[in-house]
């Protein structure tokens, strides 16, 4: 059941308190561990959000999973979920979690889609360019290949979209053809 103010409050308390204890990068580091396992592993998801495994189970197998691979203060914090009930949202505060981080940090995620693998050179100049052009400045650039585009890309920054593919630009030309903007009309 998603619950995305839950996650966000939770993510936020626990934000709050690794600035508190100056622990911030080592829970991020744990949260981001935490989104990799449930991105991973669907049974670990399934056993958080299973109303048959009990609490102190739930629990042993959470230890189990994370022993010596976060921080104490991490773990803490899933034992209160799991006190609470909440332990079945716990994906969703890792993402809330991370999501604020990036805010508090000021990091602004960018996709580039591209139709074929780009090198480490055109990545680069891709991230100078939306620096000079934005006021963006720590910039986490992710890349991923979509074929159907044929040619170009497309970056997507929060919630802008620039699309300078191949792909677009047929489609646009075969809207013109369906709507007969070719056709000089004379009625």
């Amino acid at each position: 059941m998603n619950n995305p103010r839950l996650a966000g409050r939770y993510a936020k308390s626990i934000l709050t308190l690794a600035v508190e204890r100056n622990q911030l990068d080592a829970v991020y580091n744990d949260m981001e561990y935490l989104q990799s396992v449930s991105k991973v592993n669907k049974e670990f998801v399934t056993v958080l959000k299973s109303p048959v495994i009990s609490p102190d189970k739930k629990e042993t197998i959470l230890a189990a999973v994370t022993d010596g691979k976060i921080s104490d203060l991490t773990s803490l914090f899933i034992r209160l979920l799991i006190r609470k009930g909440r332990e079945m949202n716990l994906p969703e505060i890792t993402t809330a979690f991370i999501d604020q981080y990036k805010e508090r940090q000021q990091i602004y995620p960018v996709k580039l889609t591209t139709a074929a693998p780009v090198s480490e050179e055109v990545k680069q100049t891709i991230v100078e360019q939306v620096r000079s052009q934005s006021h963006l400045q720590n910039i986490e650039l992710t890349t991923a290949v979509d074929e159907s585009l044929i040619g170009g890309f497309v970056l997507q920054i929060g919630d802008k979209l620039v699309d300078a593919s191949i792909s677009y630009d047929l489609n646009v030309i075969r809207k013109q053809f369906l709507n007969n903007d070719f056709i000089y009309k004379i009625r």
